[in-house]
This record gives C-alpha cells, structure tokens and sequence, in this order.
C-alpha cells in the first residue's frame, strides 16, 4: 500500500444560491432582498475547500450531474488543487442549497437538496476505497446516505487511517458508527440530537461529551460556536477559545471550516489540541467573509491569526 497522506472527504457538492435580506418571508408573501451569490457548496466540498487552501493534500469522494451545477464542481476543485473522485450521474442532477442569510446578524437558514449525491452508495464507496486507505485523515458527514458515510468510516478504520466524522445535518446515527470514530465533530445542535442533552454552558458540554464518549467514540470535539471548542476524551478536556478576525457578515460554512482545518492539520501530524486551535482559527476568518467555499482562508492567513494571539 502507498505511504498514507493527506485527507479523503466524502460529502455531496451543491450549488449554493444565498440571498441576503433583513428576514424570511411569509408564505404566500414576497420581499426584497439586499444581495444574491451564487457559489461551490455542500459540507463535503466546503471542507475539502478548506483543507486544500491551508496546505493539505485533499481528494474528495462524491457525486455529481451531467449540468451546469456539476460543472461548477469540476472547475472548484480543479482550481483548489482537489483530486476529484466523483461519479457522473445521467439521471439525477447536481444537488443546490438555497441559503437566506440576515444582513444584520449573519445568520442563516439553509434548505440542501443534495441531487446526484444523495444517491451514493456503498458500492460507490467500495469503489473509491483505495482514495481512503491511501489518506492518513477521513472525514465524512451526513448529507450523503448514511450508510455510504458508515462504509467509508468502516474502509479507514480497517486501514489505520484517522477518522473524523461530522454528524451534520443533525440526524440520530446507528449504535455502529460511533466505534468507527476517532473524532465525532457535532455543533451544539448536533450534539443534542445524537445525546438529547441541551448545550447551554460548558459543563453542558462536557456532559454530552462523556455521552459520545460512552457510545464508543474515541474523542469529542464539540464545536461551540462564538465560544469556540471543547476537546474531550477519556483523559482530558480542554476548551479551546474562538478566534475573532473581524466583524462578522456570514456564519455560513463556518463548521465546515473548523472540520476541514482540523483535518488537515490532523494530517500534518498536529498535536489534536493544536489541530482544534487551527481549525477555530480557520473558522474565524472564515465568517468574515460571504459565501461557503469562497470564504475559506489559506495557510497564510491562519498562521498570521494564530501568531497575533
């Protein structure tokens, strides 16, 4: 087998269309908005974004349609210096986000549609499975079908390869997936789905954290948002502060900017606590910025942010 590097991501790609305006509308009603871009997403690709821009070796795994949407796809990655693994699908189309994000705030709304990617399969996964066994980090998620993430975590598990699962969009998982995890990112939402435990403070935190834990996880990296990471193991638990680099415009991608810097820190042979600092200093630049994957820092920038504190 080839020397293990780098980062694998299975995840879906998206086209996000995010409108800007002061709220939602009402059904039936129609409102102005105060700006629209149309850019690369889906937690998947935004990580694999994020990864490649701070200095990681990154393929990433998914599935796309014959259209303009999987066009847009292909020409992200290949000007990100990602190895596509994704199949081409004649029937189903490239999946779209619709984003609304509250120009005062930065908050967000999203409805995914994943489209092609929503039909990946075990068998898809088995087919990439040398792109994952060759990585020395797998990250996966929940926008594709659940049991292709299981597959995947399954593959680098078998090959001695770091896994970090990102239980997102929030959704209860089988008993089975929580062995194959080496880090279970959720963000407080997340984390109070898979335990039923609010996280409202700290210890909040540390108790979902001893839940994941005790369903066989192997670490916890709770994302807590303006208040920044919990690490927590058997051995420790360390919070780990937020990084402010500016006003915030848009919260948009800033999980999968946390998930996609860890990770490829983690590939580099970075001390975990160190990885979660990097990967809360990606997010800090990264919600400075409008977009998903356009928002996503490079190495530089972060090294600068991590110096200044």
């Amino acid at each position: 087998m080839a020397a293990q590097e780098g980062v694998a991501i299975l995840g879906i790609f998206v086209a996000d269309l995010a409108f800007r305006a002061g709220r939602l509308p009402k059904i039936g009603e129609t409102i102005a908005g105060s700006g629209f871009q149309m850019g690369p997403g889906g937690k998947g690709s935004n990580q694999a974004v994020a990864a490649a821009r701070v200095g990681a070796k990154v393929t990433f795994i998914s599935k796309i349609g014959r259209d303009a949407f999987g066009d847009i796809a292909l020409k992200t990655w290949k000007e990100e210096g990602i190895q596509a693994r994704a199949a081409l699908s004649d029937t189903e189309p490239t999946g779209g986000a619709f984003i609304f994000v509250n120009h005062d705030t930065g908050e967000n709304a999203i409805i995914v549609y994943p489209g092609a990617a929503g039909t990946i399969s075990v068998a898809d996964v088995d087919a990439a499975g040398d792109s994952i066994r060759n990585a020395r980090v797998f990250v996966t998620q929940l926008e594709q079908p659940i049991g292709a993430a299981q597959r995947g975590l399954e593959i680098a598990r078998a090959a001695g390869v770091t896994t970090v699962f990102n239980p997102a969009p929030a959704e209860p998982i089988p008993d089975a997936i929580y062995p194959l995890c080496d880090y279970i990112v959720p963000n407080e939402t997340e984390a109070a789905t898979l335990t039923g435990l609010s996280v409202d403070t700290l210890a909040d935190a540390r108790r979902v954290g001893d839940a994941l834990l005790a369903k066989g996880a192997r670490n916890a990296l709770i994302t807590l948002g303006a208040r920044g990471a919990l690490l927590h193991n058997a051995r420790s638990s360390i919070e780990i502060p937020a990084f402010s680099a500016g006003p915030v415009m848009e919260t948009t991608g800033a999980g999968d900017a946390f998930v996609g810097g860890f990770a490829a820190a983690i590939a580099r042979g970075t001390d975990p606590v160190e990885a979660a600092r990097f990967g809360c200093a990606v997010a800090g630049i990264s919600v400075t910025r409008a977009g998903t994957a356009p928002s996503m820092p490079r190495l530089a920038e972060v090294e600068a942010l991590l110096a200044s504190r």
